[in-house]
């Protein structure tokens, strides 16, 4: 029956005059409207985005060349470089490591006016100004780059070099966020500000190990930002309530983050993938005081220290929750100790760990190695150690074992290969203990900043054999210039270490010349110096010969160049001289 009636409908549209579809002119659609509302609002007007929009083409600026950044490393003998502030903070100098002495590299007066940093691979160095921060690099210490930041206090670099973060407390406002700044190392604008609220910890922001990404913590809120926009990842930060404290692997972009208990909600630690934000790994935790995160070097291992106090006992126990990165569903390991525990480190390359525990004077050192099939071997243990710091070698094996400031400089230098003291000694009041880059050499100091005398630094091998103490007028910092990673491969650097004893022969040689170098100059200068004179004597030589018939002339004739010329004219005179004689007795011997 309904298709009857259209049926009808269309014959009467062929019979008769077509219908209108005009709309009347007072008509107003608004089915647009009702069906893409939402997105009508926010469609983009005349006047928007006129901020974003450049009205003149920017100048083309001149490039400035700054020279090799790199060339410190371009050193025929390797040698590491190192800045010393020095005279109170007035004098800072750049260095060059030698066995023998340091080299001065370069030298200024007020170059600073509190401290120095060196970027994480080297490339520049920072210095501090009421009006901001300077950069400073190449082969005759540049200035490349300028941020002005009134008041700035302390900076961060990302990993890449490519941004600076700075901070000052006398900047901030409630409209434009001056407190935080970071700023394209590059081109040297300011990128973003951000108010620095409540945290007391510095550096605020955490970099990710590839520059990518940068995250800060606030009150139940984890807000990731991505570069180089500096936006917030998705739009959005993340809520995690009561999120104590968050770290980066070093070597993935991997967030590990602690949420402590909540009523019957147990502790947990979440391990975190980004920008994904997938949760790989979550641990749950029970009787927790407090967590302390420390990931190795290259993110392959993750430790957790957890300060429990279990259910029926009293004081705190801790575990070191041992989460095996880069294995299927990262299998955790657990190892528990009883006494107080005083520091905790990592071997940078490898899979072992140290802490210090007890109390003084009975502080113990444990060596741990972390096994691929997940066991957790304690390997050595030393008692009655004046220890209360551990700092191991950039490459891994070696270490000092550091009693600093309150236990006068004890020093312990030992071999985790085999777990022996390679030697026992003391830098009496030592505040700061540096690795150099290579692992070869470290460094131990008193700093004017901490211990008003007695200010030098001291250089020993790895093995814990004194090279050199350099002594520096109210000595204040030292620190080594970072390099950046090596270009060659895992896979070349095995290869190198395999044919170790092929390049050892160089070296050795290289080790007899350096020995013999101070003789050898001095030959060298000798001979450097006689030479000098042959050329000198040859030239006043000439100068007198050709000078001789002007003497000639001036003395009528008379040649008084030899010594037995006109013997005729010679006068022979004898002086006598008379000298008085007096005895004077001293007695019996």
């Amino acid at each position: 029956m309904r298709d009857t009636d259209n049926m009808e409908a269309e014959m009467e549209y062929d019979d008769g005059e077509e219908p209108s579809f005009s709309d009347p002119e007072d008509f107003v659609d608004e089915s647009d409207q009702e069906l893409l509302g939402d997105v009508l609002r926010d469609k983009p007007q005349e006047a928007d985005g006129i901020d974003s929009v450049v009205w003149e083409a920017p100048e083309k600026q001149p490039f400035k060349d700054f020279g090799n950044l790199r060339h410190w490393l371009e050193d025929p003998d390797c040698r590491d470089q190192y800045s010393v502030i020095y005279d109170s903070g007035e004098r800072t100098g750049i260095f060059a490591n030698d066995v023998k002495e340091p080299i001065e590299v370069e030298e200024r007066a007020r170059w600073t006016e509190t401290y120095v940093r060196w970027s994480p691979k080297g490339t520049y160095l920072a210095t501090f100004h009421q009006r901001g921060i300077a950069l400073w690099g190449g082969e005759k210490f540049k200035q490349i780059q300028r941020f002005s930041h009134q008041g700035v206090q302390l900076i961060d670099f990302s990993p890449c070099e490519r941004y600076v973060v700075t901070f000052s407390p006398l900047m901030d406002t409630k409209d434009d966020p001056q407190a935080i700044i970071i700023w394209d190392v590059l081109t040297g604008q300011k990128k973003r500000g951000f108010h620095c609220e409540s945290s007391a910890h510095w550096p605020i922001f955490k970099w990710s190990p590839d520059g990518k990404f940068f995250a800060r913590m606030t009150q139940d809120t984890l807000s990731i930002y991505e570069t180089p926009s500096m936006g917030l990842l998705d739009k959005k930060s993340l809520r995690i309530n009561g999120i104590k404290d968050f770290s980066w692997s070093p070597g993935d972009n991997i967030i590990a983050f602690w949420v402590p208990e909540d009523k019957d909600i147990p502790a947990r630690v979440t391990l975190m993938q980004l920008p994904s934000r997938n949760e790989i790994r979550v641990r749950n935790l029970f009787n927790v005081v407090d967590c302390k995160l420390h990931w190795q070097k290259n993110g392959d291992y993750l430790c957790v220290k957890v300060d429990r106090t279990p259910k029926g006992t009293q004081g705190v126990v801790t575990n070191f929750e041992i989460f095996r990165m880069r294995e299927k569903q990262v299998p955790v390991d657990v190892v528990e100790m009883k006494e107080s525990i005083i520091a905790f480190a990592w071997e940078p390359n490898g899979s072992k760990f140290a802490v210090l525990h007890g109390e003084s004077p009975r502080i113990n050192v444990s060596f741990y190695h972390v096994k691929n099939n997940g066991k957790i071997d304690l390997i050595k243990m030393f008692d009655k150690q004046q220890a209360n710091s551990i700092f191991w070698s950039p490459q891994g094996q070696f270490l000092v074992l550091a009693g600093l400031r309150s236990m006068n400089g004890a020093l312990a230098f030992v071999d985790t290969s085999d777990c022996t003291m390679m030697n026992i000694a003391e830098h009496y009041m030592a505040s700061d203990v540096e690795w150099d880059p290579t692992g070869r050499y470290v460094v131990t100091s008193v700093s004017w900043w901490s211990h008003k005398v007695d200010n030098a630094f001291w250089l020993w091998t790895f093995q814990g054999r004194l090279l050199q103490k350099t002594n520096k007028e109210r000595f204040c910092q030292l620190l080594w210039r970072p390099r950046p990673p090596s270009l060659l491969t895992q896979e070349q650097i095995k290869l190198i270490k395999k044919d170790l004893k092929k390049y050892s022969k160089i070296f050795e040689q290289k080790d007899r010349l350096s020995q013999s170098k101070a003789s050898k100059e001095l030959v060298d200068k000798r001979r450097s110096m006689m030479e000098d004179y042959r050329k000198y004597r040859e030239r006043t030589i000439d100068m007198y010969n050709e000078q001789k018939p002007l003497r000639l002339e001036l003395r009528g004739g008379v040649d008084t160049d030899e010594l037995d010329s006109n013997v005729d004219d010679w006068e022979e005179e004898t002086i006598e001289f008379f000298i008085n004689e007096e005895i004077i007795p001293i007695g019996d011997l």
